[in-house]
Parts: structure tokens; sequence; C-alpha cells
């Protein structure tokens, strides 16, 4: 057998191992990851003392930009929760497009609220409103159930700072401006699509009432709800820094004084601080909040955000290894002689991984270091990288079902069986996924 063979056949048995780690022995991902990076580097015949240097590489490169970007985002997303924010988006896109576009209002909450808030979170937190309006109208709950959850999880999937692109930006090399803008332009027909459009149709052909379990009161703010302006302000503050800093990076020399100024403001790191302060202060502090009460509020925020942090690691540690030890030299070859385009092979290797395990966070970065030698050999860069961030995020949303959290987060709140639920929530993701990607193909056939 020669080497190459040998190389293609340890990365077969790594997936099938991290998958089967992961689905059967419900192992940690981060451990996981771990794991399979030992074994793939000593498999393929890296000196001991290498595997191990290759994991504090991966780990340390990784996490020197994934640590400060998503902790920032916890601690902002964190104070826009507990001040109410989220809650004040809603109401006020609500009353502005009035009952019956109640549905696309709520879509655009979710797309809003999700730019700084975990998919889970957000939804437990807009929840009540879904059942007010439900109880109000007599109608299904999915009618407004769907489009605040397609609103949730396009933003979760495909615009930063939620965790899973920043990851696979990251993985791969991408700036993050090119990803927030081919996510929007991605996401907000996925969000229609998926949202209001597809909410009135199922809901349709499956009427649910709130269920008797889930009787749950309107959560009570212990001061009044920040105003509209000042939280949609803060959300796009970090947003705007970045796509400019990207822009005119873009467009203007390297002697240029406003590029030098929003290279600076415009990075990851210094935009999201500046989100984080604004939410301490004008969410916080200006509110009432005590410094201890926003420090607390801070502080916790952290407790999730630590694990997402970790099984990132652990995915840049496997990309690595599968470079240093040269299996990604093959992989790159093999891929390139599939004859596929390269955004095809993003999207469906995410797609598998996601079908099999069911976490997307998992699925992004295990497709991204898979990627990762064959972005690396054919030189992409700029927009086409971000480009791939979305195909590989669209792959990893698609197809959600009995193995993924959300199935059974959306299934408990809505009452549903599992019949209904694949019938509502798959059918919603893997619309996301789709129309994501096909949005992002038809832009690569001009960029790539």
């Amino acid at each position: 057998m020669d080497t190459g063979t040998w190389l293609i056949l340890i990365t077969l048995a790594a997936i099938f191992l991290l998958l089967f780690l992961v689905i059967r022995t419900k192992l940690h991902a981060f451990v996981a990851l771990l794991l399979v990076s030992l074994l793939v580097g000593v498999a393929a015949g890296m000196p001991l003392g290498d595997v191990i240097a290759s994991i504090q590489n991966g780990m340390g490169g990784t996490l020197g930009f994934i640590a400060v970007v998503v902790g920032l985002g916890a601690m902002f997303g964190r104070m826009l929760e507990v001040s109410g924010g989220a809650e004040r988006l809603a109401q006020t896109l609500l009353k502005k497009f009035g009952e019956d576009k109640a549905p696309t209002a709520l879509g655009i909450t979710g797309f809003l609220v999700a730019i700084p808030v975990f998919f889970d979170v957000g939804f437990i937190i807009l929840v009540p409103i879904i059942y007010g309006l439900a109880k109000k109208t007599g109608k299904s709950l999915l009618l407004y159930g769907i489009p605040l959850l397609a609103g949730l999880a396009v933003t979760h999937s495909f615009i930063p700072p939620t965790p899973g692109p920043i990851a696979v930006a990251e993985l791969i090399g991408a700036e993050l401006g090119w990803v927030i803008l081919f996510g929007a332009i991605a996401g907000l027909p996925a969000m229609i699509l998926a949202g209001p459009v597809f909410g009135r149709y199922i809901s349709k052909k499956i009427h649910v009432t709130v269920p008797e379990y889930m009787e749950i009161q309107e959560k009570d703010y212990d001061k009044e709800l920040p105003s509209f302006a000042m939280v949609a302000s803060i959300i796009f503050v970090p947003l705007v820094l970045i796509l400019a800093n990207t822009v005119l990076d873009a467009t203007l020399s390297d002697e240029n004084v406003f590029r030098t100024i929003f290279t600076f403001l415009g990075h990851p790191f210094v935009a999201l601080t500046i989100a984080a302060l604004l939410s301490f202060y004008l969410l916080g502090t200006r509110r009432g909040y005590t410094r201890d009460e926003v420090f607390d509020i801070s502080n916790k925020s952290l407790e999730p955000a630590g694990v997402i942090i970790l099984v990132t690691g652990a995915g840049g540690v496997f990309k690595q290894v599968l470079i240093d030890s040269g299996v990604g030299d093959v992989l790159g070859d093999a891929m390139a002689a599939s004859g596929l385009p390269i955004i095809v092979l993003a999207f469906l290797i995410a797609l598998a991984v996601r079908i099999a395990q069911g976490s997307a966070t998992v699925s992004m970065v295990t497709a991204a270091g898979l990627m990762t030698p064959f972005i690396e050999m054919v030189g992409l860069t700029g927009p086409a990288l971000g480009l791939i961030v979305i195909s590989i995020a669209a792959g990893a949303t698609a197809f959600s079902h009995v193995n993924d959290s959300g199935f059974w987060l959306v299934n408990r709140y809505f009452g549903l069986d599992v019949k209904q639920t694949l019938w509502s929530w798959t059918v919603m993701e893997t619309i996301i996924g789709f129309v994501g990607f096909a949005v992002v193909f038809v832009i690569g056939l001009f960029i790539i």
C-alpha cells in the first residue's frame, strides 16, 4: 500500500472514529477531537514529540482569536438578554408590522437577536411572545414560531459574532467582514423562505396550541426596557466597523489614513470590545445596574461560551495535525481529483457530518479542518474564503433531526410529536441550508 492511500485511510478512519465517539459513546466533542487528532498523528508516522507540538500549536493558534471574540460576544449578548433588549426588539417590530405581518416581524426579530445572543437563549426569551400571539389569534403556534426560529437559526449559523461562523473563519483564514457580508446576502432570503413563507404553509398543515405543561408567564424585567434605537445601534456597531474595515482594505491604499484607522477599529477584537463596553454602560450602569451587577452578568455569560471555545480549539488541533502529518496534502489532492467545485465539497462534507452526529458546531469545525489543506492548495483568498465559510455553515444547518438538541428544544416548547417536528423544524432547517448554499454557489460562479 502506498503512502497516499494509507493516509487517506487514516483520514476516513479518523472521521468514523470521531462520529462513533460522539454519537455512540457520548464522549464530549472536545475530548473526542483531541483523541482523534492524537491517533491521526501517531498513525501517520509523526514523531511523538511533533504530535504534541502540533496539538499545542493548533490549540493556541485557534484560541488566540476565538477565545477573545466568542468571550466578548457572549458578554455583549448576555447584557442584551438581561436588560430586556431582545424583548424590546420584538415588541417594536410587532407593533410596526402589525398582527397580519407578525410572522415577518418575528423573523426579523430572530435575525437581529441571534447576532449577539445564543440560539437557544434567544428562543427561550422570546417564546412567551409566540404563545401570546397564538392564544390571541387562535392560530397554530407554527405560524409565529417557525419565522422566529428561522431568523434565529440563520444568524446563528451565518453571521458573526456567533461562534459557528467565527470558528470556521478562523480555521480557514477568512476575513469576518466577507463572512458578515455573504452571511447577510445568503441569510435574508433563507430566513424569508424558511420563516414567514414556510411558516404560513406548515401552520395550515399542523395546528398546535400552547402545550399545557409549558404554560409559562412572560418575563418581568425589574427595569424599563431599553429603547429600540439603542439596542439596534449596539448590535450594528461591531458589524458596521468590521464591514468598513473589509471594504476599505479592498478599496484604499495602505497609506490612506481612513484605512489605517478602520483597520484598527474594524478588527474584531476592537469592534467587539467597543460593543461590549457600550452594552455595559448603555444597557447596564446607565439604566440603574450597579457595577457589581454588571460584573456578575458578564461573568455568568462566559460559562456557556467556555464549552464552545474549547470545542473550536480542538477543531483547530484536528486541522493542524492533518496539515503537519502530511494527511492534509494527500486529502487536498484527493479533493482536487474529485472534480467537484470547492464550494460544493465544503457544503457536502459539513452536511454529511451534520446528518451523522447532529451538532452544528462539531460539523462546522470538522468540515473546516478537512477543507483547509485543499483551500491552501488552490490558494483561495478574500471574498472566496467568505463564501466557503457560508457554504460550510449551510451544510451544517440542513437536516437537523433527532440527534440534534435543537430538534428536541422545539419539540418540547411547541408540544409536537416526532413526525410533526420533522415536518416543521427539520424542513425549516433544510430550507435554510439549501437556500443559503444556493446563494453562495451562484455568487461563487463569479468569484471562485
